[in-house]
């Protein structure tokens, strides 16, 4: 983890689909309906799928964006690199993405589909500001560890983690 992030914050994929759940009735209460959705690509697309079946969408478009970098991805760039542009201003389409960090990508879009709606499932405070709905947030500091990143394996018990290479067990 890097010095800009102290913390991680990982999301299940249940967690993530009953927060997405929770975006969608929040969607609903607004008593908009939306031409269709446009999904963030690459994080964007599994919650866009979930809001697309919660909200009986089936027009579905992407924007493709990249703004992180590094191995891990975990350096965001200053700026961000349009891969795919949506078509239109945006009108009737409501923009859904997994997390808003800094704002760089979301202002992107913005500028690109002014006319849209935002939605984001997570959000930080530097780019809360710039969607229009938003489920969980979590500190600027925090990495969110969402469960297409991750894998499982044997986990080493802390006892473990804590003995100095080559000690003994425990009698």
């Amino acid at each position: 983890m890097t010095e800009q992030y102290r913390q991680d914050f990982f999301v299940s994929w249940e967690e993530l689909h009953r927060d997405t759940r929770l975006l969608c009735k929040e969607l609903l209460a607004t008593g908009k309906t939306w031409k269709g959705v446009i999904a963030v690509t690459r994080g964007g697309l599994i919650p866009a799928a979930i809001v697309c079946r919660e909200l009986d969408i089936r027009l579905v478009d992407t924007v493709c964006v990249a703004s992180y970098e590094g191995a891990q991805g975990k350096s965001q760039g200053e700026r961000v690199r349009v891969i795919k542009a949506a078509a239109g201003d945006g009108e009737g389409m409501l923009i859904v993405d997994d997390l808003v960090d800094t704002g760089a990508t979301a202002a992107a879009i913005r500028e690109m589909l002014p006319k849209a709606l935002f939605a984001t499932v997570y959000a930080k405070p530097e780019g809360r500001r710039l969607v229009d709905h938003v489920v969980r947030e979590v500190s600027q500091h925090t990495w969110i560890r969402f469960p297409w990143d991750m894998q499982l394996h044997f986990a080493v018990p802390l006892i473990e983690t804590m003995r100095p290479p080559g000690a003994a067990g425990t009698p």
